[in-house]
């Protein structure tokens, strides 16, 4: 049972629905989200600060995707330590407060990155494609239909039954 009190502001703030604000130089080296899925326009209460980063991240991830070319896929860049850079293959989060990200190194290796939320700090970087002949990876827009099809709880559901 939670013994703790919260203001009529905290109470007021977590109730909140999400908010979205960027501006840009409009130069066209970047270009801001434009929609935020349904599913993410609901009230904060009831999601874990790892489930909100997860699902931020995403729609983070897909717009970048949306600006690069053919040749090029996205990874992430760290700060702090070696960490370097990380193709993404997948990501994902284990409630209340950690965000993974799955995926290979500069040199192929195999890569997972598992961070607290409050430590988060990554940047999206544009990175030539491994292979010439193959289609460019998206992983965003694979994450955004995952987070748009299924029900909160189903991956819960799915790890407890197997």
């Amino acid at each position: 049972m939670d013994n703790k009190i919260d203001t009529a502001a905290e109470v007021a703030e977590a109730a909140a629905l999400p908010r979205l604000h960027e501006v840009h130089s409009g130069q066209g080296a970047c270009a801001g989200l434009s929609a935020v899925p349904e599913r993410l326009n609901r009230p904060i209460k009831g999601k874990s600060p790892a489930q909100w980063a997860y699902e931020r991240l995403i729609l983070y991830i897909q717009n970048f995707e949306k600006q690069l070319d053919g040749e090029h896929e996205v990874a992430m860049g760290f700060t702090g330590g070696d960490a370097g850079v990380l193709r993404i293959e997948g990501m994902g989060y284990f409630d209340p407060d950690i965000v993974t990200f799955y995926g290979s190194d500069a040199q192929g290796g195999r890569t997972q990155l598992i961070q607290h939320v409050s430590q988060l700090n990554v940047m999206l970087r544009a990175i030539p494609k491994p292979k010439a002949s193959a289609p460019a990876h998206r992983i965003g827009f694979r994450l955004v239909q995952e987070l748009e099809q299924d029900e909160p709880g189903a991956h819960d559901r799915a790890a407890a039954s197997e």
